[in-house]
């Protein structure tokens, strides 16, 4: 009982402080390493799947070694796949350590999470380990080039991935897509409403 208030207690810290978090930035040592870009169009995309539909398989190489694959959570966990369009990217450098603290968040809900790139495993190597340390696992979309999101329809035509989430459940059903302004950083409220209503399901 007490597990439960403290966590309904944290998830409405985290969406009261949504447009906080949205603007938080990277660590000085991390800042100091990215690449700036300018504004870039908001999406370069066209959607391939629905809601309600089935959560294409996959199974990509992950950072540290081994893959990441659809089959490893069916049955067992709700899944989060968090896209970003690259590597030593302001926003994205501030949306993957911004899951830390929201940790508790995807556990209550069953949820696990899987950051996902179409940067080689070098790049997210050296990316991920300047960060500090995420308690997710990071998976290249490298080669084929961008084939996840080429399937899901979030292949940019420069070849990045759009800043996207999608939820599926333990049945490999999508049931929610967020494809997100490049730009800026998601709303984490939003997330945290779409894994509730996910884990509250039948």
């Amino acid at each position: 009982m007490l597990g439960a208030l403290m966590g309904a207690a944290l998830a409405a810290l985290l969406l009261a402080a949504g447009p906080a978090l949205a603007t938080h930035t990277p660590s000085e040592s991390l800042a100091e390493n990215i690449c700036p870009v300018g504004p870039l169009p908001a999406t370069d995309s066209t959607l391939a799947v629905a809601v309600g539909e089935a959560m294409p398989d996959f199974d990509l190489p992950a950072v540290g070694g081994g893959h990441v694959r659809l089959s490893d959570y069916l049955g067992k966990k709700n899944l989060v796949l968090s896209f970003v369009p690259a590597a030593w990217t302001p926003v994205c450098s501030g949306q993957w350590p911004g899951y830390n603290i929201a940790r508790d968040i995807f556990e209550a809900n069953d949820a696990a999470l899987v950051g996902i790139s179409a940067d080689n495993i070098p790049t997210l190597y050296a990316w991920t380990r300047q960060m500090g340390g995420l308690w997710f696992p990071v998976a290249s979309d490298f080669w084929p080039h961008g084939g996840l999101a080429r399937k899901l329809g979030i292949l940019r035509s420069d070849g990045t991935i759009e800043r996207a989430l999608f939820v599926v459940d333990k049945k490999g059903v999508i049931r929610f897509i967020g494809v997100h302004d490049i730009n800026t950083r998601p709303d984490l409220g939003e997330l945290i409403k779409a894994l509730e209503a996910v884990h509250a399901a039948p």
